[in-house]
Formats: structure tokens, sequence, C-alpha cells
């Protein structure tokens, strides 16, 4: 089988795979998955300034809201109830925002080690598939014994 033919047969089974996934199936004959590397890593970065920011910026009021809830308290007033309360509602929002740009900065990460790491693990197999068919190789037998190979010791680079 031609590198050609099987990489179409491999895209074949892909697209049948998530026409199964989405009855709709893809917008075009001709659609692959495309990842842009380079636009994942900007996104992740500007979610990671992001939470860089709003982790400091979104606490800049904090010990003042407090300190006058506490004030308004001590004279009486119910509004130091309220404005504590509010704080705490806004500190609470503030920290699901910054765990949310926490998580897509992270997510993003993930993605692009996780698809590089697919890409290169198709592209050996794919290679290793193309090179075999140069090999003279007699299929094995269950007669046939197979060579132990000793197991690296040490850090393998």
């Amino acid at each position: 089988m031609s590198f050609d033919q099987e990489w179409a047969e491999l895209k074949t089974k892909a697209r049948m795979r998530l026409d199964g996934v989405d009855p709709g199936g893809p917008s075009s004959g001709q659609a692959d998955l495309v990842v842009k590397y380079d636009d994942m890593g900007e996104i992740g970065h500007a979610a990671f300034l992001l939470h860089q920011h709003l982790s400091s910026a979104g606490k800049h009021a904090q010990s003042h809201s407090q300190a006058a809830a506490k004030s308004l308290g001590n004279n009486g007033f119910d509004m130091g109830a309220a404005l504590a309360e509010a704080d705490g509602g806004w500190q609470a929002q503030l920290q699901v925002l910054v765990d949310a740009c926490a998580q897509i900065s992270n997510h993003l990460d993930y993605s692009v080690k996780s698809s590089r790491r697919d890409d290169d693990f198709i592209a050996t197999q794919i290679s290793a598939s193309r090179i075999s068919q140069y090999l003279d190789v007699p299929p094995a037998t269950s007669d046939d014994v197979v060579p132990q190979m000793p197991k690296a010791e040490g850090p393998i680079m």
C-alpha cells in the first residue's frame, strides 16, 4: 500500500468517526483538523497574563473594604455587614474568574503538547509502515524464538 493510499484510508476512517459523533459531519469533504500552535500559545499567554493581573488588581480594595465594613459595623450601621457581604461576594467571583483563566492557560499548554505528541506518534507510525514495505522480513511463526533485548540502565536521552 502506498503512502497516499494509506493516508487517504486514515483520513476516511477519521472522517467516519467524526461523522458518528457529529451527525452533520464535516462542512466540506476536504476538511482536516488544523491546529495553529502559535495562536494557541498566544491565547494561553494572554490567559496567563490576565490571571496574574486579576490576582493582584482584583484584591486592590479588599483591605479598605474590610476596614470600612468593620468601622461601619462598630458604629452601629447595618451597612457594615452589607459591605462585608458584598466584599465576600466580590472575592468569591474574582476567585472563579482567576481559576478559569488558569484553567484556560493550562489546558492550552496541555493541548499543544498533546497534539504535538500525537502528531509525532502518527508520523512515526506512517513512516514505519512506509519503511516496512522495503524490508524483506519473513513472517514470524509460533516456533520462532524472539531474542530478549537487555533493558537500558540510567537515563535515556
